[in-house]
């Protein structure tokens, strides 16, 4: 199947997965998100799959969800914000709860949504040069999938919110457990990709199975829950509005995207 948003390679029974929306640093829209469920059921029905490799095209991972589709049409109300949150939820989740393994292959900056997207994949694999963060309080958004303090721990996880961090290194990243290794740059696709071939070696059952123990663990423990409670949150943060994401979004439909985070970087002296 051909996609407009993303690409798809396949690599004996390796599929690289590519965002590929580089003029906008890959942000997730609608239409990507749509592209990325569909590939996703594709490369879970297929045999010949067995493990996926993200990462973006370009020059960035992604920063997130695409804040434009919400300027130009902005939802109301919990009937009209909860389609589109549980659309972005899902999209991320499936990277840990797809049957095959999953490694994400950060190449630049992976914020928001695409923070929680790179920490989904059993696997993260961080560029030297690439960021991390969780920015969304400083524009008066909520964190959709929170993961972070299940990676990181709760007081690590709220210094990164509560302060809206997007300048994680990548070593500091990694040092927290956000990442399991940093690589050159240059090195990147191809670490991720040996690493992919020495996993798709093993008997796709018992990798199956292996996976489907660790994520169990994670759900006995509450984790399942606990997202999706966070999710309802989320919905509830966002059906109730807040000062700052209305004139965020206002900046952003006035003066596009640059204008609106000048407008909220001199809210912090940045």
């Amino acid at each position: 199947m051909s996609y407009e948003t993303i690409t798809i390679e396949k690599q004996g029974h390796i599929r690289l997965l590519r965002l590929n929306r580089p003029s906008r640093l890959n942000a997730m829209s609608q239409a990507m998100l749509s592209e990325i469920s569909q590939a996703c059921d594709e490369m879970e029905s297929d045999p010949d799959c067995r493990i996926i490799v993200v990462t973006g095209e370009g020059k960035a991972f992604t920063p997130g969800f695409d804040l434009q589709d919400q300027a130009a049409k902005t939802p109301k109300g919990r009937e009209e914000w909860a389609p589109v949150l549980r659309r972005d939820f899902d999209n991320v989740i499936r990277f840990l709860t797809i049957s095959k393994p999953t490694i994400a292959a950060v190449n630049g900056p992976a914020l928001a949504g695409g923070c929680e997207l790179a920490m989904a994949c059993d696997i993260t694999l961080a560029a030297e040069s690439a960021t991390f963060g969780e920015p969304e309080v400083k524009f008066g958004a909520g964190i959709v999938v929170m993961l972070l303090p299940w990676i990181v721990g709760s007081k690590k996880a709220k210094e990164i919110a509560f302060l809206g961090r997007d300048n994680l290194t990548a070593q500091e990243a990694c040092d927290i457990g956000m990442v399991n290794q940093v690589i050159a740059d240059d090195n990147l696709i191809e670490t991720a990709l040996s690493m992919a071939k020495d996993i798709a070696v093993v008997d796709p059952m018992v990798m199956r199975r292996t996976k489907q123990q660790m994520n169990e663990s994670l759900d006995i423990a509450g984790m399942t829950k606990a997202l999706e409670r966070s999710l309802e949150i989320d919905i509830e943060l966002e059906a109730e509005g807040s000062d700052d994401k209305r004139a965020f979004l206002e900046e952003m439909r006035t003066g596009g995207l640059r204008a609106a985070l000048a407008w909220r970087d001199q809210r912090f002296g940045q």
